[in-house]
């Protein structure tokens, strides 16, 4: 099993888009890359932390190519967008790479140098080595299926799930 952290604006976005991959075994919402010695919504959405809305993707090698997993993130959110994505603005929204090894950084700079081809403007994603994830409360782990009547689901996290579904049909576990 790979283990990559993954931070690109609203994390029930990446994770409804993830949990619907072949070869993914877990995916858990949670904060990365702060100053704080802990994480919690409402102190990250204060903007006061400098953590990030993260992903802690598992996935299987074996079944879907890691490069198909980063593919994917840039394409599910805007890269060039500095803490901001679509209304979600602040810190906690940043697009962000946490490493662990130095196999990770060279596959995460390998990511961006190939996203940066389908971008006009510059990526802003930052590569940061991992120093703690913090798993988010349980009510926003798997948020999109388990609160369809929200707004906030069919609006903004629906059509990220259809466009990288429309891409990379092959990799969904729904087809």
């Amino acid at each position: 099993m790979t283990t990559y952290v993954l931070a690109g604006g609203c994390f029930w976005c990446l994770d409804a888009v993830f949990r619907k991959l072949k070869g993914v075994s877990l995916s858990v919402c949670g904060y990365s890359g702060g100053s704080a010695e802990d994480a919690s919504y409402y102190k990250v959405a204060s903007g006061k932390t400098d953590h990030a809305e993260s992903v802690e993707l598992s996935f299987d090698e074996a079944t879907i190519p890691k490069e198909v997993i980063l593919d994917i993130f840039f394409l599910i959110h805007n890269p060039t967008s500095l803490n901001k994505q679509g209304a979600d603005k602040g810190p906690q929204y940043a697009s962000k790479l946490f490493y662990t090894n130095n196999e990770q950084l060279k596959d995460f700079n390998a990511a961006v140098d190939r996203a940066q081809k389908h971008w006009d403007d510059p990526i802003v994603t930052k590569i940061e080595k991992l120093d703690k994830f913090y798993p988010a409360e349980p009510e926003h782990q798997d948020y999109f299926d388990n609160n369809p009547g929200n707004p906030y689901c069919p609006i903004v996290i629906e059509p990220k799930v259809a466009k990288a579904k429309a891409q990379y049909r092959q990799w969904f576990a729904e087809q």
